[in-house]
């Protein structure tokens, strides 16, 4: 009963701006709460552990990629997906696997990034909003001191002059974190992307048979010899 008290008094002070005002702060809300659950959730990375347990088989053994194959496809990691549908095409020559591997790639950054333009939009769309909440209060308010016949107090213009002046406020606090939503989550996007991008490289490479494992690299630089210059 009391928040029923608190939102019509809310709506009445905003006027008739306060329903889209409304809608623009519950889809901020939904679509931020949504994306941080999906980017948290349900693309968790655990890349290091899967690129790890890749090494520990051989590419050309058909039946031990086949058994890895099924082992990512039952986890829900973004990265096990994206590796699952490499090894799955590691029949095929480089450059259609590499095409393979980008549309898919493409596919899910799109996906990371569902919704962020909807935010962006509401970001830039609130702020009008509550400008014409004011322009729309300000005509209303000298109406009204039009058809004084008295004198006008000033604590009437206040008044009048405050009520118009919410709309502005309330659309410039749900801009603010609409736009820093925006970007910050698509930041957090390109780094799991980016991640992502690199794992199915490292895939890609050993596919090919090149061990690219941080085990191969710390033995392949202890093989390395000093050269004379090096030493001096």
């Amino acid at each position: 009963m009391q928040l029923t008290t608190i939102l019509t008094e809310l709506f009445s002070d905003l006027g008739p701006m306060s329903w889209p005002l409304f809608l623009c702060s519950a889809i901020t809300l939904t679509l931020v709460i949504e994306r941080v659950f999906n980017l948290v959730f349900m693309k968790n990375l655990g890349s290091k552990k899967t690129l790890t347990t890749i090494h520990q088989c051989d590419p050309k053994n058909e039946q031990q990629c086949d058994q890895l194959i099924n082992s990512l496809s039952t986890q829900k990691s973004l990265f096990a997906q994206g590796l699952s549908h490499l090894l799955k095409q590691r029949h095929l020559n480089k450059v259609l696997r590499e095409d393979s591997a980008g549309m898919w790639l493409a596919e899910k950054r799109t996906q990371l990034k569902t919704g962020l333009k909807v935010l962006s939009l509401i970001g830039v769309i609130s702020p009008l909003l509550g400008l014409l909440g004011t322009v729309l209060g300000l005509i209303e308010m000298f109406k009204a001191v039009a058809l004084t016949t008295g004198s006008v107090a000033p604590s009437d213009l206040a008044d009048g002059l405050g009520l118009a002046m919410r709309t502005t406020a309330v659309g410039l606090l749900i801009a603010l974190p609409a736009i820093c939503s925006a970007q910050l989550l698509g930041i957090w996007a390109d780094k799991i992307t980016y991640k992502l991008e690199h794992a199915l490289n490292h895939c890609n490479l050993w596919i090919e048979g090149v061990d690219y494992s941080e085990k191969a690299t710390a033995k392949g630089s202890k093989n390395i010899k000093p050269t004379a210059a090096s030493v001096s």
